[in-house]
């Protein structure tokens, strides 16, 4: 992972090239108002605003490619507007599709990715008036199993059809595809309804459960719906024939909707008192038939790099949790701009605090944000600055899969999003051991220091049997 000084002397360079027209009409200017020529301090005053545009855009450039939290960054008041459960997320509306059309949960048998080839390589892409611009948008080919009937109805909820078709997929709402159920729209086309299907991408999240949902009920009594899919599909329904329910944050307050449809609401929520639903899964069943992650861009998850200096002078790596991404029109090749809202745990203990920073999110980590919104922060020695680590994080959300080679050369495989992951990063991290690749082979010279500590916690958690299988 470059430095953020080697970011800002590239971005430096490309800036300098882009606008050389500044110091060359700086001097000129300058040589032209030296000989007595009245344009030339006009000249040389657009010069030198020219000029200074150069380490300006780099700057700006490096914080975005960089991704260094300061104090600046610091939610005012401290932040605490969300639990530690909560995600809230702004994507994309889709199209709200015929007034007749059915809206129905699909699952996803299989997924694979038709196309994402934008063109602006690494650079950053605004677009004005379009908040999904297609260049940006994978097409996802799926094939869907689209339920007429909810297990609400008396049903065993698996009665519909299949369908397989290409969809374009938002970026925020790819774990929806992994997770495995989707919220859609069935035109009430033949005897069983199996027309045009339309994907609900926004509910779909919701359904899926990568953004959380909560209602408070008349009498003020918060209740938690998250992967609760029948109740939920209720409630869109309800928000759908009366023109939409406000959701603030990932709460629907029914002490703010109008008299009938709170009725209807509290009503669905009396039977889901007197029925309780289980939770759904984090995910289906076949999640590897629908994993997109090895097809998306994104950095690779790996177990690190580490600057001997930073190990040496105290850096150390602590967690965050995302608690709000709001989509934006802003796009990279690899991922899109969000504004995002992190929860910062320092290493020390200290009490939590709240973040507000614009970040790239890479493909391939949205893909599995239905199973963690956590992020693997670097902190430097000082404690005042903390850089985000995709490659660690990416290991630690599941992206890759990592494996330790044993020194005798057993390979042990380490499960996705196994809590041995976490103790082994740290120990690579405060031992000032390098590993960008998430194959850690502990024959190697370098690993010499941390190889009896790495054996002990593998043994720790039962990895180092010869019949486990991750």
């Amino acid at each position: 992972m470059r430095s953020r000084t080697g970011v800002f002397v590239g971005q430096f360079l490309f800036a300098a090239l882009c606008l050389s027209t500044g110091p060359i009409f700086l001097v000129l200017g300058y040589a032209a108002w030296h000989d007595g020529a009245g344009w030339g301090l006009a000249v040389s005053a657009a010069g030198a605003v020219v000029t200074v545009m150069i380490p300006v855009s780099a700057a700006g450039t490096t914080r975005q490619i960089y991704t260094r939290i300061t104090r600046r960054d610091r939610v005012k008041g401290g932040g605490g507007a969300y639990g530690d459960d909560t995600f809230v997320m702004l994507a994309p509306r889709s199209a709200p599709g015929p007034t007749g059309a059915r809206l129905v949960r699909a699952d996803v048998l299989e997924a694979s990715l038709v196309r994402y080839s934008p063109e602006g390589e690494a650079t950053f892409t605004t677009h004005y008036g379009n908040y999904a611009p297609a260049e940006f948008t994978p097409v996802i080919r799926m094939r869907l199993r689209v339920h007429t009937v909810d297990q609400a109805d008396g049903a065993d909820g698996c009665a519909g059809f299949e369908v397989t078709d290409e969809w374009r997929v938002p970026p925020l709402c790819l774990s929806a595809i992994t997770a495995g159920r989707l919220v859609v729209l069935v035109d009430p086309v033949g005897p069983e309804g199996s027309g045009k299907v339309d994907v609900q991408w926004p509910r779909s999240t919701l359904l899926a459960g990568t953004r959380t949902c909560r209602v408070i009920d008349l009498e003020g009594r918060l209740t938690d719906v998250t992967r609760r899919p029948g109740r939920q599909l209720a409630q869109m329904r309800i928000s759908r024939e009366v023109g939409g329910v406000e959701m603030v944050g990932d709460t629907i307050d029914l002490r703010r909707l109008d008299a009938e449809t709170a009725a209807r609401y509290a009503a669905l929520a009396a039977r889901a008192r007197a029925c309780p639903e289980d939770r759904a899964p984090v995910t289906e069943p076949g999640e590897e038939a629908r994993l997109l992650v090895d097809e998306l861009p994104g950095e690779e998850g790996g177990f690190g790099h580490v600057g001997r200096g930073w190990s040496r002078r105290g850096g150390r790596l602590v967690r965050a949790r995302f608690l709000e991404m709001r989509g934006r029109t802003t796009f990279q090749d690899h991922g899109p701009v969000l504004d995002t809202v992190l929860r910062i745990r320092p290493a020390d203990g200290t009490r939590p605090f709240d973040v507000a920073r614009r970040l790239t999110v890479p493909m391939n980590y949205l893909v599995v944000l239905h199973h963690t919104r956590e992020v693997v922060l670097s902190v430097s020695p000082n404690g005042r600055s903390y850089d985000i680590d995709w490659s660690r994080t990416n290991l630690l959300a599941g992206v890759t899969t990592a494996t330790v080679i044993a020194p005798d050369g057993r390979e042990i495989p380490v499960p996705r999003r196994s809590d041995t992951l976490w103790p082994l990063m740290n120990l690579l991290a405060s031992h000032a051991v390098s590993n960008p690749s998430p194959v850690l082979d502990l024959r190697k010279r370098r690993t010499g220091p941390v190889v009896g500590a790495v054996m002990d916690v593998l043994l720790d958690r039962g990895l180092t049997r010869t019949d486990h299988r991750a």
